[in-house]
């Protein structure tokens, strides 16, 4: 890689040219610009850690100077155009003024902006490619930040990462200007780019646009309430171009477009039979399989972090399963991928993970995965505007060749807000309806909500009335489920029922109990119950299914190791007490569980459970003692079940044994 050098300008100092403020009709104010010069520069970083894709650092020349909004597009400016934005002015506590960067708008909405003014100017209005943009940032640095390797407190507004977005003044040009006289470079509100996002050349660049084609927009200078690393002259972030939130906005440039892209088409290299499988019964014998990891580190370079998270998994119809997780070093950080590993058909080891879904610079946590019946497969998953899973959209992606390939994702419920933490574990009713759970909030008490699909994932909505969360007693009701990461399954009669972690009912002898919620109307009203189920806590997750052989499966814990009173630890199976993760049944619509059986097959061993769980000892009283669940019953019978870490097959068989 070249030695960085300071950047070339063909104008020695660079000359910032200020439009005076003037209507193009009586009713359009034309933003204030500013000449930047033509010259080269070295784009990008060294990449280190979750900054990969800031590297390879090369060349980039741009062979005329192009003019700049001073500012980004304020309220007052876009509202000329839109109006009706006005509505929004004050969403989350944000950008209430005139003069304040405008917010809550899509990358349409940022280039239909660039499209009317040219139009009432006669000139030429667009969003700056991504190179324009940090080369106008960096004015001639290559410190961190134009200010130095670090930002001025007069730059700042919350740089942190808050689960409730702080409410500060996205007022423009109130700090010092950078050398090219552009203010906010560096937070205040991200920026919406014009090029679709993907990786950097290693070659020289000349008037460069990025690449033809993509799923993500860029997004550059981080925003308010977002960690100072993100608002670096290098650092990359992208977005979804359909979505909406309180922290991106934009500025625009006045220059003819006269772009050099770069080819998208990519080869991942993944080789997926696309030959059905003929998943027949295997055996009627009973069956337990001891452990696996399914959570293999790459060696190819993926992002991998320590803290692997949250899985999904599903089966293919070409007989492999797909199991996916969030990877990361914070669970509140923006440095987080969703990795996906794969069990090959006759195989006996999992894949090493490769790089599943990644919004840059977005908190991901919640996915799902769901075999639908016309044999696609359905993604979704939980995105972030910034490093927090409270203020979460959703997005939908479907597959059609066994997972090799996905669409674009899409937005299915946008809002930036509650209720939209994903949980593993969707269902399919008997009249076609797709039901996906969500944490109704970030807490451990919030319970959890459901959104419903009556067209195979296309659009979706949530049944709650809006109401408060309830006070989850027994035989009351409200419209939030009971429990947080709650399972959910149909009953015969066409009921809903869930079991859930936190919110816990207790007995008259003040026994604690997992709390069942039921709904005899579509999701829209629960009742609360005690399960006779015993709680789970921290670190742990259940999965609740019905077995393709009727009865209904509960897979949990016993126990918090940790949390749970001394007395209340454990469970009786076959006489004698055990502890960590259980399978149950229940035979008569979840009313009682009468088969119980401890997750081991008795033999003494020395497991990883990663996550929270991390090592722990298997033997024939005690099983793994937390862990976040997910499972899948694949069309052979065998009953899949993924804690954290660890991959679990048996068959009914052997719990009935």
């Amino acid at each position: 890689m070249p030695t960085i050098r300071m950047m070339h300008i063909k104008k020695l100092i660079a000359i910032a040219i200020v439009t005076p403020l003037h209507t193009l009709n009586a009713q359009v104010e034309e933003p204030r610009m500013v000449e930047i010069p033509a010259g080269y520069f070295w784009m990008g970083s060294e990449g280190w850690n979750h900054n990969y894709d800031e590297a390879p650092v090369h060349k980039v020349t741009f062979r005329k100077s192009f003019r700049m909004s001073e500012t980004e597009i304020t309220n007052a400016q876009f509202e000329e155009f839109m109006p009706e934005h006005r509505a929004l002015r004050g969403k989350d506590g944000l950008s209430f003024e005139d003069d304040e960067a405008v917010v809550n708008v899509s990358y349409d909405d940022a280039t239909a902006y660039c499209r009317w003014l040219s139009e009432k100017s006669g000139k030429d209005f667009r969003l700056p490619t991504e190179a324009e943009w940090e080369y106008a940032c960096r004015a001639g640095t290559y410190t961190l930040f134009h200010t130095g390797d670090g930002l001025p407190e007069s730059m700042q507004k919350n740089q942190k990462t808050e689960r409730d977005l702080v409410s500060v003044s996205l007022a423009t040009a109130r700090s010092e200007p950078n050398g090219f006289g552009l203010y906010d470079m560096h937070g205040n509100v991200e920026e919406w780019c014009l090029d679709w996002y993907g990786p950097y050349p290693e070659a020289d660049q000349t008037d460069p646009a990025g690449h033809s084609s993509g799923i993500y927009r860029v997004t550059r200078g981080g925003s308010h309430n977002t960690p100072a690393d993100f608002l670096r002259s290098a650092n990359r972030s992208a977005a979804i171009p359909s979505d909406r939130h309180s922290q991106i906005g934009f500025r625009i440039v006045e220059g003819e477009p006269d772009f050099t892209y770069l080819d998208t088409k990519e080869d991942s290299g993944r080789k997926i039979s696309q030959r059905k499988y003929s998943w027949k019964r295997k055996t009627d014998e009973p069956f337990w399989t001891p452990p696996v990891p399914f959570v293999v580190s790459p060696a190819d370079g993926t992002p991998f972090y320590r803290h692997n998270h949250q899985p999904a998994i599903t089966w293919c119809d070409n007989g492999d399963l797909l199991a996916i997780w969030f990877s990361c070093d914070a669970e509140s950080g923006r440095e987080m991928v969703v990795l996906g590993s794969r069990l090959r058909k006759g195989s006996s080891e999992w894949s090493e993970a490769e790089l599943f879904f990644k919004v840059p610079d977005r908190n991901m946590t919640g996915s799902s995965l769901l075999h639908l019946p016309d044999g696609r497969l359905m993604h979704m998953n939980g995105v972030s505007n910034s490093g927090d899973w409270q203020n979460l959209a959703m997005c939908v992606r479907f597959s059609d060749d066994n997972g090799m390939t996905w669409s674009a994702p899409e937005l299915a419920a946008p809002g930036h807000t509650k209720r939209h933490q994903v949980i593993a574990g969707p269902i399919i009713t008997a009249d076609g309806r797709i039901i996906q759970c969500c944490d109704a909030g970030p807490g451990s008490h919030d319970g959890t909500a459901i959104h419903i699909s009556h067209d195979n994932g296309r659009s979706w909505n949530d049944p709650w009335d809006g109401a408060a969360m309830p006070s989850f007693s027994e035989v009351e009701s409200g419209s939030t489920i009971a429990g947080i990461h709650a399972g959910i399954v149909e009953l015969k009669d066409g009921s809903l029922m869930t079991l859930g972690r936190g919110n816990t009912l207790t007995d008259k002898d003040g026994r604690r109990h997992m709390p069942m919620s039921i709904s005899k109307d579509g999701g829209r009203t629960w009742t609360y119950h005690r399960s006779g189920l015993p709680p789970i806590d921290g670190g742990q997750r259940l999965v609740l299914m019905r077995l393709k052989e009727g009865p209904i499966m509960l897979v949990s814990f016993t126990d918090h190791p940790q949390r749970t009173p001394e007395k209340e630890r454990g469970l009786m199976f076959n006489g004698s007490r055990g502890y960590g993760m259980y399978v149950a049944l229940s035979f008569d619509e979840g009313r009682t569980w009468p088969v119980r059986k401890l997750m081991t097959d008795g033999t003494e061993r020395m497991l990883d459970g990663g996550a929270w769980t991390k090592q722990f000892i298997m033997d024939a009283g005690h099983a793994e003692p937390r862990g976040y669940l997910a499972g899948v019953q694949s069309p052979d019978g065998t009953i899949h079940i993924l804690s954290s870490r660890l991959h679990y097959r048996f068959n009914l068989e052997w719990i009935l044994k």
